[in-house]
């Protein structure tokens, strides 16, 4: 039963969520051009006046974390109908070719290991894998782009990372619109890539070389996601805390079985990931000692390498469901 005071309670909640710059329930994942929808490619500072922007001002102006009820209910029904409409998506979807990268997002467009990542994205689009990532710069941009420019030549996709040195780290004037001209000139419709960032990170741009956007306000939804949906495996390229932080617990998540399969992790990168954070000799020790189960382990220094072994996977009976 409802009562007097209740209802005005409600009446301004409702209210409240008629006065937020965002959607509280989107009814579909988002679009670079739902992002960016104010973007003109000839001016940066139009990056400003989009959607996304205003969603993290707002954000930031409310407080990341201490925010009042009804804002938090507000950005709770967010997340929970972009929650609805991924598992919608992701239906369309084979899940042994969702493969998911995760890296650094100071990864530079003019570096060697950018230009890695793009051609290995590129590839396994190519061969019918959905390509996730966490939707931002470096690495993850990387990614994107890959997908973005697959079923064309490498002629093409190195005039594109040629086109984008104009701006190399996300933090330079004309990295937003830079990208959207490489879309103009190469437009992409037949396959499709997932970016899944937050408002958390929003200093850093989402990347609008993803098709598809599921953008949250809540980082540990979104963390916890891209490490549950790629069950394909995923391609651990070097990066820093967060990167480290998602090898293990997706070594969790494998070591348990939480989800009925162990997925591959393939670290590529041989004396980053064995010399300078020697993750991947931990985990072996670990998996000798009995300490971590299950883990089906890679580390390469190449492309080919990371890629055969995620189609190898990908063509391996999965184990019986346990009674």
């Amino acid at each position: 039963m409802i009562t007097i005071p209740d209802f005005h309670v409600v009446e301004r909640l409702m209210d409240y969520m008629q006065e937020v710059p965002y959607n509280v329930t989107p009814r579909s994942l988002y679009s670079p051009t739902d992002l960016y929808d104010a973007i003109d490619v000839e001016d940066e500072a139009s990056v400003d006046n989009c959607y996304d922007q205003k969603v993290y001002k707002h954000f930031i102006k409310m407080g990341k974390h201490s925010c009042g009820e009804q804002e938090m209910l507000a950005r709770a029904l967010h997340d929970y109908s972009i929650d609805r409409e991924l598992s919608r998506y992701l239906q369309g979807y084979d899940r042994l070719k969702v493969v998911g990268v995760m890296g650094g997002h100071q990864l530079l467009r003019t570096d060697a290991m950018f230009r890695e990542i793009v051609l290995l994205s590129k590839e396994l689009t190519e061969r019918m894998s959905l390509m996730i990532s966490g939707g931002g710069p470096g690495a993850m941009e990387a990614t994107h782009l890959g997908a973005w420019m697959a079923g064309r030549t490498i002629e093409e996709t190195d005039d594109a990372l040629a086109m984008l040195k104009v701006a190399p780290s996300f933090k330079d004037k004309g990295w937003v619109t830079s990208a959207f001209k490489v879309m103009r000139k190469y437009p992409q419709s037949e396959y499709r890539s997932l970016g899944i960032p937050t408002w958390l990170y929003g200093h850093e741009p989402s990347t609008p070389f993803a098709t598809d956007i599921a953008k949250y306000f809540d980082n540990s939804i979104r963390e916890d996601t891209i490490l549950t949906i790629a069950f394909g495996g995923i391609i651990y390229t070097p990066g820093s805390a967060g990167t480290i932080q998602e090898v293990f617990q997706e070594a969790v998540q494998n070591h348990y079985l939480s989800f009925g399969i162990s997925s591959p992790m393939v670290f590529l990168g041989r004396r980053f990931w064995d010399e300078e954070i020697p993750a991947y000799p931990f985990l072996e020790q670990m998996m000798k000692t009995g300490k971590y189960k299950n883990l089906q382990l890679t580390l390469t220094d190449s492309a080919y390498e990371a890629i055969q072994e995620l189609l190898r996977f990908r063509n391996a009976d999965l184990p019986k469901e346990k009674e």
